[in-house]
C-alpha cells in the first residue's frame, strides 16, 4: 500500500475510532465520516445522518440520496460500501 494511501487509512480509521457516540449534529463528525466515504472513491455530497452499528461501525446517509456502510475491518482498514 502506498504511503499516501496507508496515510489515508489510518487517519480515517483513527477518526472514526474516536467517537463513541454519534450526533447529528456534530459538524466534525459529519464532516470527517463525509471525507471517509470520499476517500475511498465514493459520491457523497454531505452526510446528512448516521446512525451507529458499533465501534467505528456506522452506516450513512448523504445529502444527494447514497446511503454507505462505514467500518474497519479486521485487519484495520477502513471500508465504505454502498447499501
Amino acid at each position: 500500500m502506498p504511503p499516501t494511501t496507508r496515510l489515508l487509512a489510518l487517519t480515517a480509521a483513527t477518526a472514526l475510532a474516536s467517537f463513541r457516540v454519534i450526533a447529528a449534529e456534530d459538524q466534525s463528525f459529519v464532516k470527517d465520516l463525509t471525507a471517509t466515504i470520499v476517500l475511498q472513491g465514493l459520491r457523497c455530497d454531505k452526510v446528512v445522518s448516521a446512525q451507529r452499528n458499533g465501534d467505528s461501525d456506522y452506516n450513512a446517509t448523504c445529502a444527494d440520496g447514497n446511503r454507505y456502510h462505514v467500518y474497519v475491518d479486521r485487519n484495520g482498514r477502513v471500508i465504505a460500501q454502498k447499501l
